[in-house]
């Protein structure tokens, strides 16, 4: 287990983030700006809007295993084919962070994909104030772009780091799923072109899915990126460090090496 992570020190962790989401959801309710159905008051903490149709019956999920990954960044470049984001702007990446492990001269290299969570409690969702991010019954989280204003709520929102405004459209843009290809039965791009095969993605509500095998299997040494902010995340890895699970900050659109 690596007992320190190198340089360069990242942006201090933002005090009081989750009291501001909470203040800023009943501002923009109060105001009417969070949709035309319930009355203008505060919204409870926890909030949620209602969740828009899916696939009925399914929810996704995603398995990475990092111990398969060599951090070749085909699923990158698969994403920003299939999904056209602008040049520098990504959707997923896979982060690489310099590790000192014990008795070691040099440093380990840690490839830690990133990308949206999909979240059962997702934060990015109630914070909208006109409602462009929304949540599937199965689970997918997604951004109306005709809706979206730009504003960045969401991005502010996301504890992982995998939202960014769209350079050319000037809204909000992050990772699908690619439903588009789940709803015709295909693999997303990323996990289709995965050459380790450590992507998985699949219906956590079928017990005998592939992904609901492996999670079995390493029930043990299944970890989710910042348990401690309650969303519930619905992508899980194996073979993520402890130093990683609630100390890694940076924007998925950018690789870089980090301290923590």
């Amino acid at each position: 287990m690596p007992d320190c992570i190198t340089p360069p020190r990242p942006a201090p962790a933002r005090t009081g983030k989750r009291a501001f989401l909470q203040e800023l959801v009943g501002l923009a309710t109060a105001f009417g700006l969070a949709g035309t159905a319930g009355p203008a008051a505060a919204a409870p903490a926890g909030f949620q809007p209602p969740r828009r149709p899916g696939m009925e019956g399914k929810r996704f999920g995603m398995l990475v295993d990092l111990r398969k990954c060599i951090g070749c960044q085909a699923c990158t470049v698969s994403c920003s084919v299939e999904n056209q984001p602008p040049i520098g702007q990504f959707r997923t990446t896979v982060l690489q962070y310099e590790v000192d492990l014990p008795g070691e001269a040099a440093p380990a290299m840690v490839s830690l994909p990133r990308l949206c969570n999909h979240c059962d409690e997702p934060p990015c969702v109630p914070v909208c104030p006109v409602q462009a991010t929304f949540q599937r019954t199965d689970g997918i989280v997604l951004v109306d772009n005709e809706r979206c204003v730009g504003c960045g709520y969401c991005v502010q929102a996301c504890p992982y780091d995998a939202r960014f405004i769209n350079h050319e459209t000037q809204t909000a843009d992050k990772c699908t799923f690619c439903e588009h290809r789940l709803e015709a039965g295909l693999l997303p791009a990323c996990v289709e072109s995965c050459v380790g095969g450590a992507r998985v993605i699949g219906d956590l509500q079928d017990p005998d899915s592939e992904i609901n095998r492996r999670l079995a299997e390493h029930q043990d040494a299944i970890k989710v990126l910042k348990p401690g902010m309650k969303t519930a995340p619905r992508v899980f890895y194996i073979g993520l460090p402890d130093a990683f699970v609630n100390g890694v900050d940076g924007q998925a659109s950018v690789r870089l090496v980090a301290e923590h």
